[in-house]
Order: C-alpha cells, then structure tokens, then sequence
C-alpha cells in the first residue's frame, strides 16, 4: 500500500501536556510549525530569519 499522506512530521519535541512539531507539506515542500499545550494549538508556516516561508525541496523529502 501506498504512503499517500500529504504531510509527514520532520520533527518532535513533547514535554508532559506538550507538543512542537514541523510538518513537512510532500506536495508543495512547505514547513509547517504546529504547537500543542493541554487542549489548545496552533499551526503557523514556518519562517526563516527573512520572514520568508521555509520550503525543503520536494526531492529532498524522504517517505518513510
């Protein structure tokens, strides 16, 4: 069976209630930042220090 996910997670970090991660977009190759805290979250494009989107090229993107 195909992986037909469109986002896969690049990276982690939880604590106890907690969560950080960067989702990466398989399509497009845009990074995602998604923060979780107890019963709420957000999710924002990740930026670099230009304040521009942070885009992974998409032949760089490994599927698991």
């Amino acid at each position: 069976m195909a992986d037909n996910k469109r986002f896969i997670r690049a990276h982690i970090e939880t604590t106890f209630g907690t969560a950080t991660e960067i989702l990466i977009d398989r399509v497009t190759g845009v990074n995602y930042l998604f923060h979780k805290d107890g019963y709420g979250g957000g999710l924002t494009v990740l930026l670099d220090k230009d304040g521009k989107p942070v885009v992974t090229p998409t032949e760089q993107i490994q599927t698991k």
